[in-house]
């Protein structure tokens, strides 16, 4: 049996092959494309701190940041893009998202380092993308998480209640209920009420939702706004006001409305009605002394 990858390989002298052939590989020994194409790249990753592969990156960057050609960059991409499998690789194996959109991800952070490198630090290229290319990825995973964060133990309870119920439901042809779920689980059943919740309420719901009744109604026609009554009382006591200021003589709602609607000084209003600043005073004492009573008696 002969098996041929076409993944590119380059030994020590620096040479590349597109073509290695594996003859007589038992059926059962054959990795998946998948594998293939992960070991490969890992070894690939591993292989790019050997002299060859760091003078070809370094020289390519050199080349790349006095001359801007995007061929250059694509070249360079390709030599360390097993730097990025080699993530996705890891971070598919911690959680449910696609090896390939992982990849896709993390090969945006590899473009990323490729812009940022400073070939004077003196650093190896690998050691300067690899934060690059995690951070997209770790980016990309927190954006498409829940936005409750529920405990890890939670989270494998839920796990195995999966396995439970399926055992379950073929031996009884029924789901378990709250009490045997928790009895399997070996918690109370207020812990496990509290884990199904949690996983109820992981994602957000949008304010558009319908409620589902016959009025079509969506979430933010029944959620109390404290805005909107914020806003009822404050109009309220507006219009409270304005039957208050009715009562003040002229000249003391005149200075009233000059100091709180206007926000003048008493110095100001003085000088604008050409009166002594210890009147002014005098009618604001007056005229809010006046007020206070009239919303005592008018509550």
């Amino acid at each position: 049996m002969t098996i041929t990858l076409t993944h590119p390989v380059t030994n020590r002298a620096g040479n590349t092959a597109t073509d290695v052939q594996i003859k007589n590989v038992p059926a059962t020994d054959v990795p998946t494309e998948l594998e293939a194409n992960v070991e490969a790249d890992v070894q690939l990753a591993r292989s790019e701190q050997s002299g060859e592969i760091k003078q070809q990156t370094l020289a390519l960057l050199h080349d790349y940041q006095s001359t801007g050609l995007p061929y250059l960059k694509d070249r360079i991409v390709r030599l360390n893009l097993g730097l990025a499998r080699r993530e996705a690789h890891y971070w598919a194996n911690q959680c449910q998202e696609n090896y390939e959109d992982l990849l896709q991800v993390g090969s945006i952070g590899l473009v990323s380092a490729i812009d940022r490198f400073n070939l004077n630090k003196g650093c190896a290229f690998s050691t300067f993308a690899l934060p690059y290319i995690r951070g997209e990825i770790q980016h990309y995973l927190r954006d498409k998480s829940s936005v409750v964060r529920v405990p890890r133990r939670w989270l494998e309870m839920l796990q195995k209640s999966a396995s439970i119920n399926q055992k379950f439901h073929a031996e009884h042809q029924r789901f378990p209920s709250d009490t045997e779920m928790a009895t399997a689980l070996d918690v109370s059943v207020g812990e496990w009420q509290e884990v199904q919740l949690a996983k109820q309420n992981r994602q957000a719901i949008s304010l558009d939702c319908p409620t589902g009744d016959d009025e079509g109604h969506c979430m933010m026609d029944i959620l109390p706004d404290h805005g909107y009554r914020s806003f009822q009382l404050a109009d309220e006591d507006r219009q409270r006001l304005r039957q208050g200021l009715v009562t003040l003589e002229q000249h003391t709602r005149q200075i009233i409305e000059f100091i709180f609607f206007y926000d003048l000084t008493q110095k100001e209003v003085a000088e604008k009605m050409n009166i002594s600043v210890i009147t002014v005073s005098r009618h604001v004492k007056k005229g809010v002394g006046s007020l206070k009573s009239f919303f005592q008696e008018n509550n």
